[in-house]
């Protein structure tokens, strides 16, 4: 078992910056690939950003590509999602999400653990 614990969320201006935290606890976190969803009231969850276990991987949503970076600390057990020049439009929920499965996973079936998610508001 997984336990995902997200931060950092909040309200910021178009243009702004926010750095979300994802905080692991459990089994062994180095074992696992994370993603960060974000979802909109009415809409699927989609995922904005993953990473490989080792972090050497990363793959990215075409609309976030140049202004997030996903990163991670297996000693800490954090992963954290860095948001740059943000858009109204990147407005949503964000939740970190933990896959047993190699490489980086892109579908949500894929991921087993999931945190409660954060809100980010982007005003214009």
């Amino acid at each position: 078992q997984v336990q995902l614990v997200e931060s950092g969320g909040g309200l910021v201006q178009a243009g702004g910056s926010l750095r979300l935290s994802c905080t692991a606890s459990g089994r062994a976190f180095s074992g696992y690939a994370m993603g960060w969803f974000r979802q909109v009231p009415g809409k699927e969850r989609k995922l904005v950003a993953a990473i490989s276990w080792s972090g050497r991987m990363t793959s990215y949503e075409d609309s976030v590509k140049g202004r997030f970076t996903i990163s991670r600390d297996n000693a800490k057990n954090t992963v954290n999602l860095q948001m740059n020049s943000l858009k109204p439009e990147d407005t949503a929920v964000y939740s970190c999400a933990a896959s047993r499965s190699g490489g980086i996973p892109t579908t949500t079936g894929n991921y087993v653990y999931w945190g409660q998610g954060t809100q980010v508001t982007v005003s214009s």
